[in-house]
This record gives C-alpha cells, structure tokens and sequence, in this order.
C-alpha cells in the first residue's frame, strides 16, 4: 500500500500538460504515492454544467493533499452556473492560508538574494465576490473578521519562527482603519509576546516600492487577499516570473498546491509550457505532507536545470515540457 495518496486535478489549458509531466517527476523521485486523477475547471463546466464535481470534492477529502494544474476564469459576465474552481476549494475547505514562497532561482534577469514568502489571508477581503451594482454605481463588501486575521497570523508568525525570525504584517490602515485595522492590530497583539520574532509593519504601497528596490530585506510578509495576490505577483516578477512560481493554499485540514500561471489558452497543447511552477508546488505539497527528502530532491534537480539548461521559451531557451521535464528526472541522482 502507498505511503501517501495525492489527488491530481489537471483543471485547463496547460494544466493538462504540466501534471502530468510533474507526475512523471514525482515518479522519478522515488515518492510512495498512489494518485487520484480529478477534474475541475472552465472546460468541466463547459461539458457538465458545473465547475466541480461530486467526485472532485471526494478525492479531495480523501487524500493527503492536491495538486491543481491551471484553471481559466473568463472575464466579464460569468456564465450561469459558473464559479472558479480554486477560488471554490479554497472557500469549502477553508485554506485560510495562501503560501507564496519567493526565492531567487538562476535564471535570467532574476534579483539577487531573494528569500522571501508572502502569506496571503485567502478566505476573506474582497474576495468574498459580494458585489451588487445600482444603475452606474457598482458596490463591493470586504469582509475581515478578527477570527479569519488571527488564524493567518498566527500561522505567518509560526512560519516566521522556522525561518529568519522575521515577520511584515502589510496593510492600508491609514486608509482604511476599520477593515484593515482590524486585521493589523489582531496580528499585532498576536505578535506581540512572540519575543523570538522581529514584528514590524509596512503600508502597502511602500511595500510594494521596497520589493522592487530591495526585496532581500524581507523575510515573511502577511497581508490581506487582494494586497496578497497582487504582491506575490510582483515579488514572482523580481525571480523569473510566473513560470517558476509556486503556491499552496493550506488550511487545518486539507491543502491544495498549485503552479500560480494562469491556463494559457494560447499555448496549450503545442507541448511548449513550462512545469517548473507545478513542479515547485509539488515541492510545496511533499513538505506539507512529511515527503522531505523527495521535495529536496526535486527542488536541487529544478535548480540545476534552470541554470545549466535546457530552458523554457519563458526563460529565453527553445525546449519543450518532455525536454524539460527529461532534464530534471535526468538530475535528480
């Protein structure tokens, strides 16, 4: 019997090119896992009428944890019946948390010393999607609840003991006093008899301006969903961009990892994509689920690739995801 089980969801576009090829890794690595195939996304609901099914949400609940490939989420008016497939896990299984790890890799144009990771509070703020609009004026709710703010910092101040013993709590209390005080003064009592972790805070857009100018001085950073989504972005463009950006959404119970890159309509199927973001969020999942030894593997094998080559288009090379992924499997001894 397999050691771990691991649910795979494809989901759109590349993501039906990049698991598989981290499958293939996976295998390669030695990992004891027995996989549960899985599907979720725009091209599901397209053919069934709903973007998860029944039994998505079983293989996801009985499993040591996921690995989601790529989901496409058309703009504009959503069709009837239509949600976001990841947005949706993370709201079921509570995956309060969003783990965007920032690391520099060697690759081309990437910034020296960066080692970060930004917690994104991934349940909450404006992302709750309650949006209502009265002829020309359209209103949007953020929620913040102490509960939901207490529950992200206290995780992002565990991870900070683990790390550098560094933590940024980011936000626009200035601003908005109420929402995003809430949210700054909960972590801060939190924060504040942890004596082992330097605790300081940072408004948003100067925190989005020291990134740029110089991200090494971060350690973990926590912030509210959209501040979340929009800095890990950025901090993903400081490193090689996000063919190489990994995530996890982690709650108390289940998590779910996923490459950060967006479904790629216009390359899919020509067998061009880059997997090292799937790949990385592998490297994600193995830790979460005690899998140590392989995820070090993996993450020396990936590292090795991308500075010896073959690269990707995205990184300036001209290989394809089997040249890439051989690459790999070919440095993991």
């Amino acid at each position: 019997m397999a050691k771990y089980r691991i649910c795979l969801i494809e989901g759109d576009g590349i993501g039906h090119e990049v698991i598989p090829a981290t499958r293939r890794l996976l295998d390669a690595a030695g990992v004891d896992a027995e996989y549960v195939v899985a599907e979720a996304g725009y091209e599901y609901y397209l053919d069934h009428g709903t973007s998860v099914p029944q039994a998505t949400y079983d293989a996801v609940e009985n499993t040591d944890a996921t690995l989601f490939g790529a989901a496409t989420s058309p703009s504009g008016e959503k069709p009837p019946g239509f949600f976001g497939a990841i947005r949706h896990l993370r709201q079921k299984y509570s995956l309060y948390a969003n783990v965007r790890p920032t690391k520099t890799r060697p690759v081309p144009g990437a910034y020296e010393n960066v080692d970060l990771v930004i917690v994104r509070e991934n349940t909450q703020g404006l992302y709750v999607e309650q949006e209502r609009r009265y002829g020309d004026t359209a209103i949007a709710d953020t929620v913040i609840t102490k509960d939901a703010s207490a529950k992200i910092g206290k995780f992002a101040i565990e991870l900070a003991q683990k790390r550098r013993k560094q933590l940024t709590v980011v936000h626009k209390a200035n601003v908005l006093p109420v929402t995003q005080g809430l949210f700054l003064n909960t972590i801060l009592d939190l924060a504040k008899p942890v004596t082992d972790v330097k605790t300081s805070t940072m408004i948003v857009d100067n925190a989005a301006m020291q990134l740029v100018r110089n991200p090494s001085q971060f350690d973990v950073m926590v912030m509210t969903n959209m501040f979340g989504d929009i800095l890990s972005d950025l901090a993903a463009g400081l490193v090689g961009g996000l063919g190489i950006a990994a995530s996890g959404n982690v709650g108390d119970k289940f998590g779910i990892f996923e490459s950060v890159h967006g479904s790629a309509p216009d390359i899919a199927g020509q067998g061009i994509a880059n997997p090292t973001a799937s790949m990385l969020a592998a490297v994600l999942m193995l830790d979460h689920i005690g899998a140590h030894d392989e995820a070090r593997r993996i993450d020396a094998a990936v590292s090795i690739v991308l500075a010896e080559g073959p690269r990707t288009r995205d990184l300036g090379g001209t290989a394809g995801t089997k040249d890439f992924t051989d690459a790999v499997i070919a440095k993991l001894a």
